[in-house]
């Protein structure tokens, strides 16, 4: 089943995809977020809805939100090459850290940040490094606390297509005082078109995750291409992990981190800076994951810097 949420003139609604990309509106008032927790309820409102097909939108002319506003965001590192592709950043020697195998580590991203498949994103205020993140996300569905991973299976709700827009001058900036990232992460993450519910994936699992393929373009033209079976981390793992001495609840957003190719931050630590400008206002950045969809977003200006500064002195 894919849930998608679209724009109406009293509010967003909840739809359900049918044949030929027919998207039928479940009742109002329902939010992704607060029927996760109840396995059956958004199967039965699916159900309801296809049998009475009381309101109907062609997908390709609904204009769609994000599926859900997930409460919390973490954003992981799970796939080795990209991992070994930015670190050459800074060092051309640089292989992935010892660290990447031991735990599957995540930063906490601004929920407030979330964006639809097709919004403008404007590029962060002060950056003139601004790329993109092809990932996909795991949705919590049930909550729980100290999970085993074979426990944390079954508290995965579904998927969806994230691009994880970055600035990286910002980033790299103020992680020189051994925090974040944060406001290089704060601007924008997209959402895909749909939330795909765990099932509709049994068909495609490999390995730790699922057989597929993961492609990010600017302006027509492919920039990197990847699998999702190529993450060293498998979902459940990464659910496990972020219960660990603290609770996960529904909706939560446990990200893939980057595929390999998936952003320019690895392009440039692999081949050089010149290989590709940063991303500017009219740029045109499109994702597609197999079976969980696009998105598809046009980069516009930056909000102008409001400046600050210490009170104390160095």
């Amino acid at each position: 089943m894919k849930i998608a949420r679209r724009q109406t003139d009293d509010g967003p609604v909840l739809a359900v995809l049918s044949e030929g990309d027919m998207l039928v509106d479940l009742e109002a008032g329902n939010e992704l977020v607060d029927l996760l927790g109840d396995r059956g309820r958004i199967q039965d409102l699916a159900d309801r809805a296809l049998a009475k097909r009381k309101t109907v939108t062609s997908l390709a002319e609904a204009v769609l939100s994000a599926p859900l506003a997930p409460p919390t965001f973490r954003d992981f590192s799970t796939f080795p090459e990209h991992t070994e592709g930015v670190v050459k950043l800074f060092d051309p020697d640089a292989t992935v850290p010892a660290e990447f195998w031991e735990i599957p580590t995540f930063y906490f991203s601004n929920p407030y940040a979330i964006l639809g498949p097709d919004a403008d994103v404007p590029i962060a205020p002060g950056s003139a490094d601004f790329d993109f993140e092809l990932e996909v996300g795991a949705v919590v569905g049930m909550g729980g606390r100290d999970l085993t991973v074979e426990e944390a299976v079954d508290h995965i709700a579904g998927y969806v297509v994230i691009n994880d827009y970055s600035a990286r001058d910002i980033q790299f900036h103020e992680m020189r005082l051994r925090l974040g990232p944060a406001k290089g992460k704060d601007t924008a993450t997209v959402l895909g078109q749909f939330f795909v519910t765990a099932d509709e994936l049994s068909p495609r699992v490999s390995g730790p995750s699922f057989d597929l393929r993961m492609e990010v373009a600017v302006n027509g033209e492919t920039v990197g291409t990847d699998s999702l079976d190529h993450m060293a981390w498998s979902f459940s793992a990464l659910a496990a992990y972020a219960s660990r001495g603290t609770e996960i609840r529904p909706g939560d957003l446990l990200g893939s981190g980057t595929c390999s190719g998936g952003c320019l931050a690895e392009l440039w630590g692999r081949q050089g800076r010149e290989v590709r400008p940063a991303l500017r206002p009219g740029d045109v950045v499109t994702t597609t994951v197999d079976v969980l969809g696009k998105t598809r977003n046009r980069i516009v200006e930056a909000a102008p810097v409001q400046p600050i500064r210490a009170w104390r002195s160095a």
